[in-house]
């Protein structure tokens, strides 16, 4: 099989390059290589208040449209929240970008909703605790409105000649021809796709991928940082005022202990705590949808602790993923939850006292102790964090507050690449697994950028 582009990944990101290079040049061949499911076919089986049942190919992470298909549909209209895509291509460009994948989104939705604009208010009551408030337009189409966005983006793809490959592994890439040969995999089939240029939109899941190619060509990775933490979850009251006036508060915090960074990101109005399975790890998240009638009392978001590697050390990923995966082990194959008053108190969390708890938990987790797993440099931080949030949105640190873990978000792998996102001839590398982007819109725009870059359109 030949194709123009090959196109690693059926994210966001690798949606949104399809859709260019189709409207740049409806003759050109394009393929998606995608090993999850299509749209449709992507079903939790663990499903609501119920525990992960360990999938082979996780149907919350993996799959068309990613992880942002059974996300809160959050698309932050801007480069405040994370990232470097500002600095990478300027502001103007990125943001030239950014805006146009809200078009493109626009044009597929059958209700967009308006923006959340900035609060002034909100952000210096923030600066008056020593918090910052992250300030930057939000559009919210919830989980079920994006889903169905994401549906008629993949439909018109599908209709525009794009050859979508689903449960297609990609296990090798080689050179070959003045292009690459990208042996895949289909279940007991394999087969080889001849491509003229790759782009490669796997998103974190990805990074050992991009590592073993990075390492097979020679190029050159630079090391990010980690994030470590929990999904925090109580009463939707508590942050209501937040909530109602911005919608998503991004808040960052430098901890007087050890004045390290911590970032209170990704909140679910009236949403679930979920779990993810990353090739066997099961980590925490969350979300929310836009109809009124799927809300819950609750409200959740993450706390994260930054940690940055000095020195040789090169795996900060692995780093992160072994304290999720003994977090798995301490937890019985299971997330651990954790009510905040048993954190502080220096006692596990048991089924009895969950089950007195005045915060209903909306994910089946395991009653537990954080503390037996988490570091004591980023435990210190998440508590020091919920005091802090708790002068801005009374509550925060209620005892009945609970606490999953963990949560992790890996950038450690960060290729270098010569401005246009080429880290190789003909090889793009896009979305949250560069290294580069944070968040949905950011990763659609570099699709749409590489895409532009491929056709010669300024």
């Amino acid at each position: 099989m030949r194709t123009s582009v090959a196109i690693i990944g059926g994210g966001i990101g690798g949606l949104m390059a399809a859709y260019r290079l189709k409207k740049n040049d409806p003759k050109i061949d394009v393929t998606i290589i995608e090993r999850g499911f299509e749209l449709e076919k992507r079903h939790c089986p663990a499903g609501h208040n119920k525990a992960c049942v360990h999938c082979k190919v996780c149907s919350i992470t993996g799959g068309y449209a990613g992880a942002g298909a059974f996300s809160d549909g959050k698309f932050n209209i801007g480069t405040a929240y994370g990232g470097s895509m500002g600095e990478e291509l300027g502001e103007i460009v990125a943001m030239k970008y950014i805006n146009g994948v809200d078009k493109v989104l626009e044009s597929f939705a059958d209700d967009y909703p308006p923006l959340y604009n900035s609060n002034e208010e909100l952000k210096l009551k923030c600066l008056q605790n020593n918090l910052r408030l992250l300030d930057m337009n939000v559009r919210h189409l919830g989980t079920d409105k994006n889903f169905k966005t994401m549906q008629k983006l993949i439909e018109w793809i599908r209709e525009a000649g794009v050859a979508m490959l689903s449960g297609t592994e990609c296990k090798n890439v080689d050179k070959s021809d003045g292009g690459y040969d990208i042996s895949i995999s289909r279940g007991k089939t394999d087969d080889v796709i001849h491509a003229d240029k790759v782009i490669i939109a796997t998103g974190r899941s990805g990074a050992d991928f991009v590592s073993s190619l990075c390492n097979k060509f020679g190029v050159k990775m630079n090391s990010n940082s980690v994030d470590i933490g929990v999904r925090v979850e109580m009463k939707d009251i508590i942050w209501r005022e937040f909530s109602q006036k911005i919608y998503e508060p991004k808040i960052l915090y430098r901890t007087k202990t050890f004045e390290d960074r911590t970032r209170m990101f990704c909140f679910n109005q009236g949403g679930l705590v979920s779990a993810e399975n990353n090739h066997g790890v099961i980590t925490a998240n969350g979300h929310s949808f836009a109809e009124p009638e799927k809300k819950t009392e609750n409200c959740n978001f993450a706390i994260l602790s930054s940690i940055h590697f000095n020195g040789n050390f090169n795996k900060p990923t692995e780093y992160a993923e072994n304290i999720a995966r003994n977090m798995n082990f301490a937890g019985d194959g299971n997330i651990i939850v954790q009510r905040f008053g048993d954190l502080v108190r220096g006692r596990r969390t048991n089924e009895h006292r969950l089950a007195a708890n005045t915060v209903t938990p909306t994910l089946r987790a395991y009653p537990g102790d954080l503390s037996i797993v988490l570091p004591y440099r980023a435990l210190t931080n998440i508590i020091e964090t919920i005091y802090a949030l708790d002068k801005v949105a009374p509550g925060t640190a209620n005892p009945d507050t609970l606490l999953y873990g963990c949560e992790n978000k890996y950038y450690s792998i960060r290729p270098e690449h010569n401005g246009s996102f080429e880290i190789m001839d003909n090889v793009y590398l896009i979305g949250d697994g560069s290294g580069i982007t944070r968040g949905l819109s950011q990763s659609g725009a570099m699709g749409l950028f590489v895409a532009d870059k491929i056709c010669n359109v300024e």
